[in-house]
């Protein structure tokens, strides 16, 4: 079952504690705004760039809404990773986008 976290909940989280953040947008998504300490793994490129992750962390996936972080999430999560799908991505964001 695909571990999910609704927007408000997440920002307070990032409030508290430090979160590993992988944003799967696209590159031109990613540069015209994301949160502060997110990676871009663009989606396009996650089936060869996930490698690069440790599977000792816990990443917390975001897009602009939740639906292609939801796909990232699923394909992480079979490979053995930790991963929590944040919904309301981006778009939901209550902090400023860097």
């Amino acid at each position: 079952m695909l571990e999910t976290i609704m927007m408000p909940e997440f920002y307070q989280l990032t409030k508290q504690k430090d979160v590993k953040i992988i944003d799967v947008r696209e590159e031109d998504e990613y540069a015209a705004g994301h949160l502060p300490t997110a990676e871009n793994y663009p989606l396009s490129q996650l089936a060869t760039s996930f490698v690069t992750l440790q599977k000792d962390d816990h990443y917390y996936v975001i897009c602009h809404s939740g639906g292609r972080s939801a796909g990232a999430c699923d394909f992480l999560a079979s490979h053995g990773y930790q991963v929590t799908n944040v919904l309301g991505g981006t778009a939901g964001w209550l902090g400023e986008l860097v």
